[in-house]
């Protein structure tokens, strides 16, 4: 009961907001390489789209991150794979790397966007220091009435989990993008002995997730974020 009443909503729920958003950012520029690329599969259904309703995976959208309330880590997680056929690529082998690297690409230009914002906002206003440094600290909003809180606390997330959903993607475990890159680059047989181990992906994730060895991811994101205050 302690647990849940230590929950922040406010912040869960714009961290909800920011996850559903940047994963359809990352599966619809899957969708648009592709299409641009010659396979019209993912256009036809539907997934060219930032609409998130579209996207949803019912594991990777909603169960992974509803685990990762009780972690005290950003939210992350996967949506529902683009579908691709190789062989309607223009040139498959090198056409299926740049599909898998346009994902964690846009959300690294998010994040990136996000990051550059909240830097401008930080230089030009004294408060938005004290709101920044305690949303680090404790990744949760403080209760304070000003309009900056929403506003640093939604490009805080913004920045935080599109970078790391950038890292996360690109860990070469099914059903993630790294598995398709690490696909596409190894010789034909390595390749099928990846395919054959992809029904495992999940519960290795699981695995990961529980050990807590994905908190590496969040390394490089918290380097940026010193960075960031020292602005």
């Amino acid at each position: 009961m302690d647990l849940l009443q230590n929950i922040d909503v406010g912040s869960i729920m714009i961290q909800f907001a920011v996850l559903l958003f940047s994963l359809s950012i990352h599966e619809a520029s899957h969708a648009w390489m592709a299409d641009w690329r010659g396979d019209y599969t993912a256009r036809y259904m539907g997934r060219v789209s930032l609409n998130p309703i579209v996207h949803i995976d019912p594991i990777g959208t909603i169960l992974f991150p509803l685990l990762q309330f009780f972690t005290n880590l950003p939210l992350i997680g996967w949506a529902k794979p683009v579908p691709l056929n190789p062989s309607r690529l223009r040139n498959p082998q090198r056409d299926q790397v740049l599909v898998s690297l346009a994902g964690p690409g846009s959300n690294l230009i998010a994040a990136t966007v996000a990051f550059i914002l909240l830097a401008v906002i930080k230089i030009a206003s004294p408060q938005a220091n004290d709101i920044i440094l305690h949303i680090i600290g404790t990744m949760r909003m403080p209760q304070q009435d000003s309009v900056l809180v929403p506003i640093l606390g939604l490009l805080f997330f913004a920045f935080v989990i599109n970078f790391a959903l950038a890292l996360f993607n690109l860990i070469p475990i099914p059903p993630l993008d790294g598995h398709w890159l690490l696909y596409a680059l190894l010789p034909y047989n390595a390749g099928k002995a990846l395919e054959r181990i992809s029904s495992y992906g999940i519960f290795i994730l699981y695995a990961l997730m529980f050990l807590g060895l994905f908190s590496f991811i969040f390394v490089p994101v918290r380097v940026l974020l010193l960075l960031l205050l020292r602005l």
